[in-house]
Parts: C-alpha cells; sequence; structure tokens
C-alpha cells in the first residue's frame, strides 16, 4: 500500500478500541503470562520502558514499511532479539511518551519532528526482564535515513506493509529461550528473522487494528 493513502487510513486508529491482552495472549511464550503481570504489578519492582511502532513510506517505492532493529548480541535476555526502538525509562525524561521518542531517535536516528505519534498501545509485562513496556503507533510522511546505534542496534530491519499483513508470516517455532528449553513459540517470519515474545505480542495488537482498516 502507498504510503499516502496509509496515511489517510491510519488516522483512524486514534479512535479505535484497542484489543489489548487479548491479542497479547494470542502470541505469547508463556502461559502464565497475565498471573506474571499481576504479582509484578503488586510487588511493584518492575522497572518501565517504552517502544515506537513506527511506519513510513520506503525509499524505493513510496510503499508503507515498519521499522524493527535486531539489538547487539550481549549478556542479557534480549540479546540478539528483533524488537521496536526504545528502551527504559531515563530519570531526565519528561513522561513515558518522551522516553519512545529519545529512545527512538538514540538507536536508529530517526528524530521526534519527523514522528507523528497516533496511539498509545496496551502495556506489556516482560517477566525475563522484568520491565512493563509501553508501546506507541507513530507514522512519519517522510522517506527516512536510519543511523542504527553503534553500541545498541546490529542491524535496521525494513519490513513492507504488505508482508506484515500477509497470513504466511505467522509461524510456530521450536526455540530455547531464558525460561524453558526448546518451546513451541508463535512468531512472526518477517524478512526471514523470527520475531518471537514481547515483540510479537505487540506486532499482534497493531496487526489486528490495522486489518480493521486497510
Amino acid at each position: 500500500m502507498e504510503f499516502s493513502k496509509f496515511e489517510k487510513q491510519i488516522v483512524k486508529i486514534s479512535k479505535m478500541e484497542l484489543p489489548g491482552e487479548t491479542s497479547h495472549l494470542e502470541m505469547a511464550p508463556i502461559e502464565r503470562l497475565l498471573e506474571l503481570k499481576k504479582k509484578a504489578r503488586g510487588k511493584n519492582t518492575a522497572r518501565k520502558a517504552a517502544v515506537l511502532a513506527l511506519f513510513y513510506p520506503s525509499q524505493k517505492d513510496e510503499t508503507t514499511s515498519l521499522v524493527l532493529i535486531l539489538r547487539k548480541t550481549y549478556k542479557g535476555v534480549h540479546s540478539a532479539q528483533i524488537g521496536f526502538p526504545g528502551g527504559k525509562v531515563e530519570s531526565d525524561d519528561l513522561d513515558i511518551l518522551d522516553t519512545a521518542l529519545r529512545e527512538t531517535e538514540e538507536e536508529i536516528g530517526i528524530t521526534r519532528d519527523k514522528i507523528k505519534v497516533l496511539k498509545e498501545l496496551t502495556e506489556i509485562y516482560i517477566p525475563p526482564s522484568n520491565f512493563f513496556v509501553q508501546p506507541f503507533f507513530g507514522i512519519s510522511n517522510q522517506k527516512l535515513d536510519f543511523i542504527p546505534q553503534d553500541s545498541e542496534v546490529e542491524a535496521i530491519i525494513e519490513v513492507p506493509l504488505s508482508q506484515f499483513m500477509n497470513d504466511t508470516v505467522l509461524v510456530t517455532k521450536t526455540l530455547t529461550t531464558s525460561y524453558a528449553i526448546e518451546i513451541q513459540v508463535p512468531a512472526f517470519l518477517l524478512n526471514k528473522q523470527v520475531v518471537w515474545g514481547a515483540t510479537a505480542m505487540m506486532l499482534n495488537e497493531i496487526r489486528l487494528m490495522l486489518k480493521q482498516i486497510i
């Protein structure tokens, strides 16, 4: 879909009801997610983070794309995983949206003046790292030149909207995670990359809303 058409239709998303945790659970790698989320909120020890799902016109043909990142390999539970640009809340952030926009600029080099945030999505809890993550949905009507952060980002992954919306990208993979060995995990296969866990759960909410619009 050409971005100009996508931009006109996507404004409807701001007034849509969120699919919420039901959409997350369809792609959840663990059955006890809601139970763990409730316990974490009760203990009040989890950290906060924010990410941005950013759609924009492709450099090649002006069709709509979504940007994801491949994280660097490091000693941590999210090493070498696919995710959205974003990160943890810092003390000088104005609010949780400020966190998402700051991290987006740091990780992929896109400044906030090029981004229009349309909707706050459903918060998600990530048990392995003990984070509550707030995702946002945004667009940029400009062709973007990404600058990956050397210390955090291994690669920029540009996913065509047409691919993301194709049902064939929904797969099941056998993976070894930080909490289980060789388990069956629902995932997206995007640009030959397996996207699972919290990112897949957030993507599923976005996908369900887009299916109602485009």
